[in-house]
């Protein structure tokens, strides 16, 4: 499957603060309010949380699905840049990070 660039625009994200800027070495992970699941019926990521769910495109979903609290933005990049053969994506992550953050669904260790 061809790696789909993340529309910002299209996750409803609007928010005034600015979150702190992750780098390559960033270690994010999903905030124990949120757990993260594969929705069979709408055939997608979604977040869930006490309040309601997010949907998310397949590119949100494939970066958050691999911040566990391990790995580094530099080797999430690196596993998406092999199963999607798509080269420079970092950017792209980085930038979805900072949104992620900025809602309170991931932090960094």
């Amino acid at each position: 499957m061809p790696w789909k660039p993340i529309l910002l625009s299209a996750l409803g994200v609007m928010s005034d603060s600015t979150p702190p800027k992750p780098d390559s070495n960033t270690i994010p992970t999903i905030k124990r309010l949120f757990r993260l699941q594969w929705e069979e019926v709408q055939q997608k990521h979604v977040l869930l949380y006490p309040e309601g769910m997010v949907q998310l495109n397949q590119s949100a979903g494939e970066i958050l699905k691999r911040c566990d609290g391990i790995q580094s933005v530099e080797h999430i990049t690196a596993q998406l840049e092999s199963a999607f053969n798509h080269k420079g994506l970092e950017p792209e992550v980085l930038s979805f990070l900072e949104i992620a953050h900025g809602q309170g669904w991931i932090e960094y260790r």
